[in-house]
């Protein structure tokens, strides 16, 4: 089968370039596929974070992809759209999370041959953050599509919202499986300058720091927590740090966090997961969260807010915690309760198993069967 995946892929980083790099690599086995990437994927001034590229300390899988598209300039929909249709494939792959990426994904979908089966990867549908031109833009952009994967049931549900006819298969995400192996919990924590804490419960928060991740409510949880519990927080923050700042000033917990506020280089990703007991997901609002992945990937147990889709991914007093209530007294309840009444090596066994049936060829096998059966 002739594939085009149009998408981020090398040389831009963060999870939807990971994803679609691993996701690339298990389709070009027994299928023809051409990445399709961005000249420009966000404008400097409304990307939050520091920069968008691969940095060398990156483990990068340098994907050979043709940047032919701008995603606010309206001629490279046009010039990227021909391009495309001239490829002649039998399948387009899209990666779709932010509505800002209707216009120029669906104007380049909406171009292509009949002929061309089209299916859209799902990460969000509804945003976290709602912008005003969402709506009209997510309805332009999944009409153009004959398909869907989604890997949350939530997800699925805020497509039927708009399409109560599509076609959807609902998938759950990969283990996220090129970080490498484990490292021992010492030499984790030495990599990480807190050796010191070897005593210490590990709390890990990962990820990019936005609102909705809730890390307010976590930090504002430490306080109902012995001084034997500590907190690494690891990511790059988008926007400000300072309402966290004020939070650790205000409750005096400063020398129970080590920040580590920057991009968590790829290379980097296993001496955190390795230093941890558990990875907490404090989020207000979720579809799924790739960090589940990650984390599931060094068999590392899981406590997160019953919120979207996170439960789906999480089975709750075998894989992790799942928390009812999003609150910081829910959440220490929680974080208590995980180290008093629950053994990690058998939810480590359990996330084992899981990862068995989570694999990259099982999705892009069950993806591809899809594809065959569109009309």
């Amino acid at each position: 089968m002739k594939i085009v995946f149009l998408s981020t892929f090398y040389p831009f980083r963060g999870g939807i370039a990971q994803f679609n790099a691993l996701l690339y690599r298990e389709i070009e086995k027994k299928n023809e596929v051409e990445a399709i990437t961005f000249k420009r994927q966000y404008p400097t001034l409304l990307f939050p974070g520091k920069t968008q590229m691969v940095s060398q300390k990156d483990i990068a899988d340098p994907i050979p992809s043709r940047r032919w598209l701008d995603s606010i300039n309206p001629l490279t929909y046009i010039t990227t759209a021909l391009k495309v249709k001239k490829l002649n494939a039998d399948l387009i792959l899209t990666k779709y999370w932010m509505s800002f990426f209707a216009p120029s994904l669906g104007f380049v979908l909406g171009m292509q041959s009949k002929k061309t089966k089209r299916i859209a990867i799902l990460d969000n549908v509804i945003p976290h953050e709602k912008r005003f031109f969402d709506h009209a833009f997510n309805r332009y952009f999944l009409k153009r599509n004959d398909g869907f994967i989604a890997m949350s049931e939530k997800v699925q549900k805020d497509l039927l919202h708009y399409l109560p006819n599509a076609k959807c298969l609902l998938i759950p995400h990969p283990i996220y499986n090129q970080f490498g192996e484990k490292l021992s919990r010492n030499e984790a924590l030495s990599k990480l300058g807190i050796e010191n804490h070897s005593d210490k419960k590990i709390l890990l928060f990962f990820g990019i720091i936005r609102d909705y991740k809730g890390l307010d409510l976590l930090l504002k949880s430490l306080p109902h927590l012995e001084e034997s519990y500590f907190l690494v927080v690891a990511g790059e923050v988008y926007g400000s740090f300072e309402k966290y700042e004020n939070i650790i000033s205000e409750l005096g917990i400063k020398n129970r966090i080590a920040l580590f506020n920057n991009y968590i280089d790829d290379s980097e990703v296993k001496n955190f997961f390795s230093a941890a007991d558990v990875c907490i997901l404090p989020y207000k609002s979720a579809t799924q969260s790739g960090i589940t992945n990650i984390s599931y990937h060094f068999e590392l147990p899981i406590i997160a807010t019953n919120v979207g889709g996170l439960a789906e991914s999480i089975i709750h007093e075998k894989t992790g915690l799942i928390v009812d209530k999003v609150s910081e007294n829910a959440l220490a309840n929680a974080i208590i309760g995980y180290f008093k009444n629950y053994d990690s090596a058998k939810m480590a066994n359990e996330i084992k198993i899981m990862n068995q049936e989570n694999s990259w060829e099982n999705f892009a096998q069950r993806l591809l069967d899809f594809s065959q059966k569109l009309n």
